[in-house]
């Protein structure tokens, strides 16, 4: 809201911690029209900086523009405008502000036109799987959002700004004594009724995101080996929602690093049409343990709910280069799995996490 001082707080968050903005910077500024409190605060954090602020305002708040995806030809949607791909490809910064009037818009497109744009800009946006370009997406509180969390307004601002403006060089100390030792071992395992899976994390280590790439921040991460996953995931607690599109009792059967069975209570056909987008949409890029202590119940929306204390999230499809991985999709959707209800993580045999409490 205009006049809120956690709105200049989390201006400086993202500026000065999450991108570290640079004198002479070129940033990328994107947000809904909704976040323009923050879309100006954030603007003159960087002018302070002595960098330049890029501002591009989304009409729905998403970021796609809908009307043009709508009625581009087939050619226009699958190749990136090649100014658009010269700025992401030279740009030293990015922030992403989300505040979307209506958070399922974007579904009114349909998903094979919405693949062909996502097709044409994933060779553009490698920068940003490897951090050199840096980058920041974060929320404003919108009503959209609010309503979808079922809170009132002022109840979703609180609850946004309590999972943000933590104390963030803390909460790394705390996660990096869990993620030590998921980097020392072999395999994960994921266990409670309906989940057996199996994760090697063999060679690989994770990071910590403790108020850097996302914000809010509150997890730690890997790309798990990309032939690797074995066995069954129910992730029945909580819907699932990607491109709008809500799919509700989702389970997966993995063989070789491979979903090779796809169940849904709801919506079983778009999650089969996401599987199959690509070579690389039925791998796991992608497993993460939810740390955030101001997150405790689920928002349908992801970028929080990934970060519930006490929940692991699997993303199918593209990995993460900065930890190693390997796998290249245009999908990654990240699917949350809460364990606070008896469920264990299992590092080589030994259990690290129970019920949601740690262990170790």
């Amino acid at each position: 809201m205009t006049g809120d001082s956690r709105v200049d707080a989390y201006a400086d968050l993202l500026v000065e911690q999450c991108v570290d903005v640079q004198p002479g910077w070129q940033v990328l500024l994107s947000g809904g029209m909704l976040a323009r409190p923050l879309l100006q605060a954030v603007s003159r954090r960087i002018a302070q900086r002595g960098a330049y602020a890029l501002q591009r305002v989304s009409l729905t708040g998403s970021g796609v523009n809908i009307p043009w995806t709508s009625d581009a030809s087939t050619e226009l949607l699958s190749t990136f405008a090649p100014i658009e791909a010269y700025v992401y490809e030279n740009a030293d910064a990015l922030i992403s502000i989300q505040a979307p009037e209506n958070t399922r818009e974007i579904s009114a497109l349909p998903s094979d036109r919405l693949a062909l744009y996502q097709a044409g800009m994933r060779p553009h946006l490698e920068r940003i799987f490897t951090h050199d370009l840096k980058w920041v997406g974060c929320q404003f509180p919108t009503q959209a959002l609010a309503q979808e969390a079922g809170m009132a307004l002022g109840e979703f601002e609180d609850f946004l700004y309590g999972a943000c403006l933590l104390d963030w060089d803390a909460e790394r100390e705390r996660m990096s004594r869990y993620a030590e030792r998921f980097d020392e071992a072999e395999e994960a395992r994921i266990v409670t009724d309906g989940t057996d899976l199996r994760l090697s994390l063999a060679g690989r280590r994770g990071e910590v995101d403790a108020g850097s790439a996302n914000m809010p921040g509150g997890e730690f991460f890997f790309s798990p080996l990309e032939d690797s996953a074995e066995g069954t995931i129910a992730f029945t607690e909580f819907p699932a929602v990607y491109l709008g599109r809500e799919v509700n009792g989702i389970r997966l059967r993995f063989e070789g690093g491979t979903v090779v069975e796809a169940t849904a209570d709801a919506n079983e056909d778009f999650l089969v049409e996401m599987l199959d987008l690509d070579d690389g949409s039925r791998r796991v890029g992608e497993l993460g343990i939810g740390c955030n202590p101001g997150i405790t119940r689920h928002m349908k929306n992801t970028l929080f709910d990934e970060k519930i204390d006490g929940t692991v999230h699997i993303a199918l499809g593209n990995g993460l280069p900065e930890v190693g991985g390997t796998n290249v999709s245009q999908l990654h959707w990240d699917i949350v799995k809460d364990l606070r209800n008896g469920g264990r993580i299992e590092l080589d045999g030994r259990v690290v996490q129970e019920a949601g409490h740690w262990c170790i």
